[in-house]
Parts: structure tokens; sequence; C-alpha cells
């Protein structure tokens, strides 16, 4: 072979090349314009708590808006159990290809604290999708009590120490945490008095056994406007429609007290960014539709016009709002040292 050829068969190879260089980043960029298949199939959304709940009625309604978006069946798993650890669980082993998805409460948060063993980790394990919704809780005394403001019930509790009581549903949930940080910011001193759910804590609170709680809204506004309890403030950050003449305790004299419960989706570590995003706008857009208000007023989420607040949020707000939880809870659980039995 000459001299000649040689180069120009080298040269042509270069041109080749040169020309397959080019085209690489042009192939990329019509690869990533594509539009994202999702979903082609069922997905599949596990619930830590048995059917017929108010939080599994919150998964129905979310997943048949869903389905009816997508075109595609979203199918509810209900995984009861440990504060919601084994739905965690699950989720945080299935494939991260968005077709597993977590619906999540304040336990996700939390159990990190309150269990010796949690065998997940909830920042590292899961992918954040959206904030979909929160409800606030009610401080309530009994119509007995001394107290008709907060900034009383403090008063009421340092002249009475060590004779104060506060119930709450369960140990390490959102009503005895409440009473946690009350004790913390004011300086108060209380006994807790946790109970198998709200009804006979309830009851004991109504009598004037126990001297405060801190119930779900709209669980307690029946008691509230039939003159069984009485209410003191929203546990919220600020007031609340259903209640526009209620303070919030914040603005009682405790400048940063905050306890809301919250639903949010997750899906597992590793999730392809844009599938969560797709997720996170079309949950959003779900839960801010007023005929999905409507759904959840009509399962009687909503009682006694107590709504639950929508957020609809996106990854990165959920990331934000699930590491603030973390780090307000976290030194509270510890400090009160609430240990609870995830073994159930």
């Amino acid at each position: 072979m000459s001299r000649r050829t040689r180069f120009v068969i080298d040269r042509r190879r270069a041109l080749r090349l040169a020309g397959a260089a080019a085209l690489a980043p042009a192939c990329g960029v019509a690869a990533r314009a594509q539009p994202i298949i999702y979903p082609d199939r069922p997905v599949y959304l596990v619930v830590p708590v048995a059917s017929s709940t108010l939080v599994d009625e919150i998964g129905r309604v979310l997943a048949a808006r869903l389905a009816d978006m997508w075109g595609e069946r979203v199918l509810i798993e209900n995984r009861k159990g440990a504060n919601g650890d084994l739905a965690a669980e699950l989720v945080a082993h299935a494939a991260p290809d968005g077709y597993t998805l977590l619906l999540a409460t304040i336990g996700f948060a939390i159990n990190r604290f309150l269990f010796h063993k949690v065998d997940y980790d909830p920042v590292a394990d899961f992918a954040p999708v959206s904030l979909l919704c929160s409800y606030a809780h009610l401080m309530t005394v009994p119509p007995s009590s001394p107290a008709r403001t907060v900034q009383e019930f403090i008063d009421h509790a340092r002249a009475n120490p060590g004779r104060i009581t506060f119930a709450s549903a369960a140990l390490g949930s959102p009503s005895h945490l409440a009473g946690e940080l009350l004790k913390r910011m004011a300086r108060i001193n209380m006994t807790h008095v946790p109970y198998n759910g709200p009804g006979v804590a309830f009851n004991d609170v109504i009598a004037g056994r126990v001297d405060v709680m801190f119930p779900s809204a709209s669980v307690a506004l029946p008691l509230v406007r039939t003159g069984k309890l009485r209410a003191l403030a929203v546990t919220s950050r600020a007031r609340e429609p259903w209640a526009p003449d209620l303070p919030t305790v914040a603005e009682s004299g405790l400048p940063g007290f905050d306890v809301s419960s919250w639903y949010a989706l997750f899906a597992p570590a590793q999730t392809p960014p844009e599938i969560a995003a797709k997720i996170s706008a079309d949950a959003a857009r779900a839960v801010r539709e007023p005929e999905f208000v409507e759904r959840l007023d009509k399962i009687a989420i909503t009682a006694a016009g107590a709504t639950v607040t929508p957020a609809g949020s996106t990854p990165e707000e959920l990331a934000y709002h699930l590491k603030a939880e973390m780090d307000k809870w976290g030194p509270i659980i510890t400090a009160a040292r609430i240990r609870v039995n995830n073994n159930d």
C-alpha cells in the first residue's frame, strides 16, 4: 500500500470519527428531550395502616385521582405495624423505579428516635416526592378547668408543680409530643398519661381527671362545639379557617410552637429525579383540586368543618420539611426518654 493510499484511508477514518463525535451531543440532547413514559403499568401505594382507617382513606382518594390522570391502576397495599415501620421497610427495599410509593405520616420522621431499632434511614433510603396535606391539633381542657387561655393554663401549671397531667392517644403519638413540647417551651412540669386511643382519654379529660389533651382537630371539634371540652388554642403555626377566632399556641406566648400532623409521598432512594418530579407535580395538582377536598369531606376525614389543609410540595420542599421535623422532634423525644416497643 502506497503512502498516498494510507493517507487517504487515515483521512477518511478521521472524518468519520469527527462526524460521530459531532453527532453524539445532538443525539444526547434528542434522547433527553424524549417525554417520560411513566407509568406504563400499575403503581403500588403502600399505606402504613389497616384498611378503613383515615390514613387509608386519604391514600385511596389520592390513588383514585392519580389513576385517572395516568390511565393506569394505582393499587393500595396496606402494611400495618410498628407505627409505619413495616410499610417504610417494604418501600425502602423496593426497586427505585417509581412503581412502589410510600404514604408516610409523622411517624416516618420520628420512629428512629422512638424505637430501639429501625431498619431504614428516612433520608438515605428514600427519595422525597411531595408533602400532600397537614392537619392541626387542639389544646383542650375540661370545662371545669380554671384556664381559659394558654397563658392561664401555664400559670396554673406553675402554681401547681407536679400536679398537672396531660393525656395522649398513645405513647409517642403527636398528642404526646405536643404535651412534651409545651412542657419544654413553657418550662412547666406535667405528667404524661398515655391511653390506647383517644376514646377513654376524652372521657377522663371531660370528667376533669386529666388536665389537658392535644387531640387532632377533626376528632375534638365536635366535643368542643357541644361544650364537653374547652379549646384554648390550635397547635399549628397559623390560625385555621375553620376556627378563625381560636388563637395559636405560638401567638399565646410561645413563639415557634407548631405541631401539625401530615401525610407525604416518598419513593425508594435512587428513583430517577424526572419520575419523582412527575409524581410530585401530579400529586400536588390532585390534592389542590376542589374535587379532592370534597371527596375527603364525604368520607368524613374532615369532621365538623375541620379541614385537612392541602399542601402539594416539590421534592425539595418535602426534603426540607422532613429534616425540620427530625431536627425538632429528635431532641424532644430524647430529652423526655420516650421509648416505644415496635415489635407488633
